[in-house]
């Protein structure tokens, strides 16, 4: 029997898998680089590294997470639902299938939901490239679909962002070939915060998804003041091979309880089905959170509101202390450091102030999430302890 089908049954029949648990290396040692980066790759990710005592930081600006959720609404309802817990929530994830359904304006035979938008990121990675091929990406990207594309023999073609850190349409155009597996897009993207013009993206997605399938990664798309003008997910309908994913872990505030979905044509969404488990491996406490968050409209603008509040905030702390950023529209920002990066980490940490360490062309880059506007505070006075 021949390994691809070897891996194809053992996907069948793994519990792990089946219950919305990631199994690949790479995922199983979540944040470690199990995987080996192309030589002509632009960034490497540092270890997600974290103080000794990750509950004695006093600002956690590592992950993106929201400082501000979930919404009252949101824990309400997760705690009415606790007594429901002997009971498994398929008519709630049904329920909202739905709602998105309507909110993106497809049929719930178009959405799948996932423990996370990571998990429908990788669980989509297994399926299309099981046999090999390849994923074109931007460099930088976000790297959770394609860790899980190379612990599969897939190979990774990066195409680097362009000198305004938007992605290189042209570039990636030419990239793709007969064996690639899937384009994949993250807009904004992740770890720079840059996006890419809505209107030439939608007509790379026009010409390349006819060819092969488009991921594209809106996770913090919310962000954006424009918000949802600027989804690609309405080219869906018309019958176009891309793949929407999003998150509750952002502007909802609901990064622990896990809750994604991703948007794609139902017989992509079929084949992804036919071998893993979707809303399986979700709580009904997380579902029903979903439910409530999704109609709390009011804390999606405050957070993003707060949260323009304090990029505009750092951005203004940066330029008067001379360091150069990447413009960001989402939740973090990136900065290049001018001392090496351990050291910086090392000190930051020893300051209560969580942040995130990259390479890029071999020099050394900060990521730093939004917090709350104490927590921004402290992160510049630390800062500007750290660099002097």
């Amino acid at each position: 029997m021949s390994t691809s089908m070897n891996r194809r049954n053992w996907l069948k029949s793994t519990a792990v898998l089946a219950s919305g648990m990631a199994i690949s290396p790479s995922i199983m040692n979540a944040g470690h680089a199990t995987y080996k980066t192309p030589t002509n790759s632009r960034i490497w990710e540092r270890n997600l590294r974290f103080p000794p005592d990750i509950s004695k930081l006093k600002a956690r600006l590592l992950a993106n997470e929201n400082p501000y959720g979930p919404s009252e609404k949101t824990r309400l309802a997760i705690m009415e639902s606790v007594q429901m817990g002997n009971r498994y929530g398929h008519m709630d994830a049904a329920k909202l299938k739905g709602m998105l359904a309507e909110l993106e304006g497809v049929t719930p035979d178009h959405i799948m939901l996932g423990p996370g938008s990571s998990d429908l990121l990788e669980k989509t990675a297994m399926i299309t490239c099981m046999n090999g091929g390849n994923v074109v990406s931007a460099d930088p990207a976000y790297m959770s679909l394609i860790k899980t594309a190379l612990s599969f023999d897939a190979e990774w073609r990066p195409v680097p962002l362009t000198s305004d850190w938007a992605h290189d349409l042209d570039g990636m155009k030419d990239a793709v070939d007969k064996d690639t597996k899937l384009v994949y897009i993250c807009n904004p993207n992740n770890p720079t915060g840059s996006v890419t013009d809505t209107d030439k993206l939608r007509a790379f997605c026009d010409e390349v998804s006819e060819k092969v399938p488009v991921f594209v990664d809106e996770a913090y798309m919310e962000y954006r003041m424009e918000g949802r003008k600027t989804s690609l997910v309405d080219m869906i309908p018309s019958g176009k091979n891309i793949i929407v994913c999003r998150t509750f872990s952002k502007v909802h505030g609901m990064a622990g309880l896990r809750v994604g979905y991703i948007v794609a044509q139902p017989e992509t969404l079929e084949m992804i089905r036919s071998m893993v488990r979707s809303n399986m491996g979700m709580s009904i406490t997380s579902l029903k959170g979903a439910i409530a968050s999704l109609d709390d409209t009011s804390f999606h603008t405050m957070t993003r509101d707060l949260t323009k509040e304090c990029r505009e905030y750092l951005a203004g702390e940066f330029t008067s202390m001379g360091i150069t950023y990447i413009p960001s529209t989402t939740s973090f920002m990136m900065f290049p450091l001018q001392m090496d990066g351990e050291a910086y980490l090392e000190q930051m940490f020893k300051g209560g102030v969580g942040v995130r360490l990259f390479e890029i062309d071999g020099k050394p880059w900060s990521r730093v999430s939004m917090g709350t506007m104490d927590e921004m505070k402290l992160f510049t006075k630390t800062l500007k302890s750290v660099i002097g």
